[in-house]
């Protein structure tokens, strides 16, 4: 079983940055690929980022490539999800998943862990 624990969302001007942290409870985090999600107003929850439990590779959504990077520190039971030259579409609530399920999964249907949210607003 794991918890997870989003924060860092909040209002930032368009070409701003923001850095979401996900902070995982238990002892076997090490053994959970992780994802970022977001869900904006009146859309489906999208994928966003997506890393493997040992942080050797990445997978982003082509509309993020770029400007976004996720990481993790095993130690620390944290994931985060680097977000620079933000753009007001990039508005929504971001969710951080985890699964122990090898590979880079985009689907959130094979993620079996979720946090509870955490906004991010982007003005323009």
């Amino acid at each position: 079983q794991v918890q997870l624990v989003e924060s860092g969302g909040g209002l930032v001007q368009a070409g701003g940055s923001l850095r979401l942290s996900c902070a995982a409870s238990g002892r076997t985090f090490s053994s959970y690929a992780m994802g970022w999600f977001r869900q904006a107003p009146g859309k489906e929850r999208e994928f966003v980022a997506a890393i493997t439990l040992s942080a050797g590779m990445t997978h982003y959504a082509d509309s993020v490539k770029g400007r976004f990077t996720i990481s993790r520190e095993n130690a620390k039971n944290t994931v985060y999800l680097q977000m620079n030259s933000l753009k007001p579409e990039d508005t929504g609530v971001y969710y951080c998943a985890g699964t122990p399920r090898y590979g880079l999964m985009s689907h959130g249907g094979f993620y079996d862990y979720w946090g509870q949210g955490t906004q991010v607003t982007v003005s323009s």
